[in-house]
């Protein structure tokens, strides 16, 4: 086990929570959908170069989440919801991509 501790906690099926400030997560779901970020205001679409490498990622204070690794949900997912560090939680429909209803808050205060 390394001493690398995640920005980020996995819960339940489709569930990321966000839980480290300095850090931002840039989630990245399959090569044609957009990647979005979880900031400590809340979740966007990420308009910025997706970093290429871990160390690239940190050196901007950012972490990369690829929902489909072995680590988090071992798929990809149509339907995400990610618990932002603003008390609000996210749900991100990948299969709404282009519309207002792509991101949109889904519970105003989860705690």
């Amino acid at each position: 086990m390394n001493n690398y501790e995640k920005a980020f906690l996995v819960s339940g099926r489709n569930t990321l929570i966000h839980k480290q400030k300095k850090v931002d997560l840039v989630i990245v779901n399959d090569t044609g959908d957009p990647v979005i970020v979880a900031t400590r205001h809340g979740v966007k679409i990420f308009t910025e170069e997706v970093p290429s490498s871990k160390a690239d990622a940190k050196a901007r204070y950012l972490e990369l989440v690829d929902i489909a690794s072995s680590d988090v949900f071992s798929e990809n997912k149509t339907l995400l919801f990610v618990q932002a560090l603003n008390n609000k939680e996210y749900k991100v429909d990948y299969s709404k991509v282009g519309t207002d209803l792509f991101i949109r808050i889904h519970q105003e205060n989860y705690i």
